[in-house]
């Protein structure tokens, strides 16, 4: 044997050694720890709420492990970002459970997350959204790994009519922007508003990019509606109406839906939001959503919202569902996890619970959800609460 093949031989045993080593330590960390995946958008679409909501599923595994972790272990969370792509959710998901992730969080876009379902499908991986509010998440795919507690858009929606029916609104009007969602959320609020015997007086559309929304808000002044429906999801174009709406000197009462309970309005419409109202799960009021806001405060020295009290739920919950499994068994925790009922969040309205009754896999309170007002800039009170 030459020196080279001698010296070659010790080298190729020592890297050997140090993979093994390295494997050892690796599965030694996974033993000595509870795995948690998360998948998430951190550059794509969906950033603006995935990476809040990314956040406080963090703030919630530090505060586990502060208190002594799980089962006697800390929790290790283990995050990918899907850049908002059905393919890349797929591959992260299939990541995460290669590495023996005892449950996955999707934090991004409703296609990314069925994509990403069809990987815990197979794996049998115990899979939740915290935050999505997609109505088809549960249902395109028969997948019994799966949960979604965000509220679905439909509850969010009938709060809100909910709301103009306590307010005798007979004639109202709907502005929206072109976008997919955009239109879809519009026709959902007309065909409830019809459904209701609510007469639509106006109906405008405000194109992406548009510089102005005057000419439509002209247009809905001169319906003389009672009430005025913002559907739209793009910050910019919502901007623009907010600004022909103040302009205008309008005094019509605004009812906005989901997108204007995202917190960046405030920076980005001040001065325009006093007194419109908006459809939201977070009520600052309630005593379990009290406490998460003072605990966040304390140990990040900013204020949260609800964004992050999604992703705190989120990860409150597979705790709760790994701790009564006992176990990180993937089996042993669906079935904790199908089997929760009564839990109570910081998510909510006041009495609120999520719960997964008669094998449905959609948890969130259909009561659960609540309109609240902005005074000056600042979002404010509840005004309403539930379906009544």
């Amino acid at each position: 044997m030459t020196i080279f093949s001698r010296a070659l031989g010790v080298s190729l045993t020592r890297l050997s050694l140090g993979l093994a080593l390295a494997a050892t330590a690796a599965v030694g960390t996974a033993q000595n720890s509870v795995r948690i995946g998360m998948i998430t958008d951190r550059v794509g679409p969906a950033k603006p709420y995935a990476e809040p909501v990314a956040v406080g599923a963090a703030f919630a595994v530090k505060q586990i492990n502060a208190q002594g972790g799980l089962l006697g272990r800390q929790i290790e969370l283990l995050t990918e970002d899907d850049q908002g792509r059905p393919d890349v959710s797929a591959t992260a998901a299939r990541k995460l459970s290669d590495q023996g992730v005892a449950f996955i969080l999707s934090v991004s876009l409703t296609p990314a997350t069925q994509q990403a379902q069809s990987v815990t499908l197979e794996t049998k991986t115990p899979h939740m959204t915290p935050s999505n509010s997609g109505d088809t998440l549960t249902t395109q795919i028969d997948n019994p790994n799966f949960w979604q507690t965000g509220p679905l858009g439909s509850t969010q929606i009938a709060t809100l009519l909910a709301y103009a029916r306590s307010k005798n609104f007979k004639r109202v009007a709907l502005i929206t922007d072109n976008s997919d969602l955009g239109q879809l959320i519009n026709r959902f609020f007309k065909a409830g508003l019809e459904k209701a015997g609510i007469q639509v007086v106006a109906e405008e559309v405000v194109p992406r990019g548009a510089n102005t929304a005057e000419p439509q808000m002209q247009k809905i002044r001169a319906a003389n509606p009672e009430a005025l429906f913002m559907a739209g999801v793009l910050t910019p174009e919502n901007v623009l109406i907010l600004r022909a709406y103040r302009q205008l000197g309008l005094k019509t009462p605004v009812l906005g839906n989901y997108n204007l309970s995202v917190p960046q309005y405030t920076a980005v419409a001040k001065g325009l939001l006093d007194g419109v109202v908006f459809v939201d799960a977070f009520d600052p009021a309630k005593a379990e959503t009290a406490r998460f806001i003072e605990s966040y405060r304390k140990d990040t020295g900013n204020e949260p919202y609800n964004l992050m009290g999604y992703g705190y739920d989120g990860v409150m919950m597979v705790a709760d569902a790994i701790r009564r499994a006992g176990s990180t068994d993937k089996q042993k925790v669906r079935e904790a996890m199908q089997a929760t009922t009564g839990y109570v969040g910081v998510m909510g309205s006041v009495g609120a619970t999520y719960h997964f009754r008669d094998g449905k896999r959609t948890g969130f309170d259909p009561n659960g959800m609540v309109v609240r007002v902005y005074e000056g800039d600042r979002q404010g009170r509840v005004v309403h609460v539930g379906l009544k």
